[in-house]
Formats: C-alpha cells, structure tokens, sequence
C-alpha cells in the first residue's frame, strides 16, 4: 500500500485597509501576491467582506492593525470570520499595533478593560494565532487564549542609530514603563542609561518632575512604543535640553500623531523624530524632522518563520 502523503498548507496573505501599504511591503518581501479581498459598504455604512480567492486549507495571515478608527477593528474581525467559514487551515491575525492596549487594567472605578475585550473578540472571531509588535506592555499576550508571538523594531531603530554613528549617547527612558526597552538600546549602542521621573495628572498630559543621570553635553535617545499626542516626549526633550543635552532624538514604534503631535514635535528640541509604519501616517501628520521606517521586511520573516513552523523569537537577538 503505497505511503499517504500530507500536502504541504497553501499560503495565503491578505490585507484590511488600516495600512495597505505596509501589507504590500511584507507581501513583496515574501515573493508573493496579496490575496485578493473585496471590501465595501452598505448605504448605512455597514462593511461587507469577501475574500475572493479560494484559501481551504491554507495558512493565512491577515494584516491589519487596530489603530481608530473603530471600523479597523471590525474590517479585522470579519476577515478572520470569512477566512474560517471558508475552511482555511490555519488563521494568523498580523496585527502591527495593537489599538486600546493602553486599557489593560481597572484603574478606575467602573471603566472598561478593552484590551482584554479586543483580545476576546479576535479570539472568538476565529484567529488561531498573533503576530504583535511592541505592546504598550508585555504581559497582554496573557490577555490571549491562543499562541502570540510578540516581536520588536528595535532591530530596525538599532541599525539606523547605529550607522549614524552616535557618540556617547545617553537613553532615557521617558517613564518607569519604558526602562527596559531602554536599557535594551542602551546595551545595542554602547551608550549610558538615564530615566525620567514624571506624573500624569491628566489622561495625555505629563509632568516632568526629575530626571535621574549624566545627560550633560551628550547626545540623547528617548525610545517608547508609541507617540500619540507627544507630550510625554517633548517634556522630556525640553527637560533634557535645560540639564545641557546636545541632541536629542525620538523613537517611537507606533506613530499615532494625534491632535497637536506633529506641531509639539516640530517645535521641541529635537534633531530627529524616527518611526516605523506599523500605523498609516496622514500627509498632514508628517514634518521635515520625522523619519520613517518599514518593518515590511521584520513582518515578513516573522510570517514565513510561522508558516514554516520555524523559530520567531530568534529573528529578534540582536547582535
């Protein structure tokens, strides 16, 4: 009797309209064409989704980050729903940002936990697996029932400081949260650690109290996983320059640029503002000093590694 052979899982990577241009980034990476989707809308506004390709026993990815507005979010859901009522193998939900990662706890009496509740509806839409990067913190993947592989830019933001060859620089951390993230840098690019002491008195206000290290005459990096009304970074900034920085610079994986962003940050002192694509940043949101990365090609190792049934996390030491 002759051997059944199992055929190897088709590959299919589709793409909701959040960031289509970072989906055509990975899709080129991997060598392959997005599959084809249709997207509308009823008269109310409504979405309708169809996938237009036959994906019955393939693995497929879906990209499609949850930044507002709230239809992103739905555009995801039914993606993932169309892909499982038409039979495929195995779903992998590619979210670049995770949107309402900031509610992840009860902090207040009687308020929503969304991160948890975003985390559910993926879950139960249909998604077998996530590829996230850089949660506002670590422990959602827990949020999570099924398999999440939490990757991150710094790879993308070390080699691009790096060839700037910076000298004697200084990351500083802008808040507790962000201390490990910075002292990650800090070990990649040979440089000194410092943290900023600071209170919010308001949600998307800070205060800048103190800042802890030698920043005097150096050059300053200040990482974070996102910037949403830059506040936090351009208080830091400000506060960094008066202990006598020399310059400054900002990394921040998800460019969120909401209301005054792009006009705080032109105005601060800072050389440059770096970040990547995992958000679609509008015309209007962009200015001379920011700078913006692709982790197209991050994305794409990361979906042919799964796929593979290969190793992730070892895409992501840095040497």
């Amino acid at each position: 009797m002759d051997e059944l052979v199992v055929p190897r899982r088709g590959f299919k990577l589709l793409s909701g309209g959040a960031n289509r241009l970072l989906a055509e980034e990975i899709a080129r990476s991997l060598g392959v064409e997005l599959c084809k989707v249709t997207i509308s809308r009823f008269a109310d506004g409504e979405i309708f989704v169809r996938i237009d390709e036959n994906v019955r026993g393939h693995d497929v990815f879906i990209v499609q980050p949850t930044n507002p507005p709230a239809d992103n979010i739905v555009e995801l859901l039914l993606l993932i729903d169309a892909a499982r009522r038409a039979s495929a193998a195995r779903i992998t939900c590619v979210m670049p940002y995770y949107g309402y990662s900031r509610q992840d706890r009860k902090d207040q009496p009687r308020v929503a936990i969304g991160a948890k509740l975003l985390a559910n509806l993926i879950t139960t839409a249909g998604a077998d697996r996530v590829l996230g990067l850089d949660f506002h913190q670590h422990q959602l993947q827990g949020f999570f029932d099924i398999p999440v592989d939490h990757l991150y830019a710094a790879p993308v933001f070390v080699s691009h400081y790096r060839k700037k060859h910076l000298k004697d620089v200084v990351v500083v951390a802008p808040d507790v949260g962000s201390a490990k993230m910075a002292r990650g840098f800090a070990k990649r690019l040979n440089g000194t650690f410092a943290i900023i002491d600071k209170r919010r008195p308001a949600s998307n206000v800070s205060e800048v109290l103190n800042v802890v290290g030698e920043v005097d005459g150096r050059d300053c990096l200040i990482p974070d996983d996102m910037i949403d009304t830059a506040g936090t970074v351009t208080a830091a900034a400000r506060a960094l320059k008066d202990l006598g920085a020399h310059d400054i610079y900002v990394c921040a994986t998800h460019p969120l640029l909401s209301g005054p962003a792009a006009e705080r940050l032109s105005s601060a002192p800072i050389a440059e503002v770096t970040v990547t694509d995992t958000v679609a940043i509008a015309n209007e949101h962009r200015f001379p000093k920011l700078v913006v990365l692709s982790v197209g090609d991050l994305l794409a190792k990361a979906v042919r590694n799964t796929h593979d049934d290969q190793s992730v996390s070892s895409l992501f030491e840095l040497s």
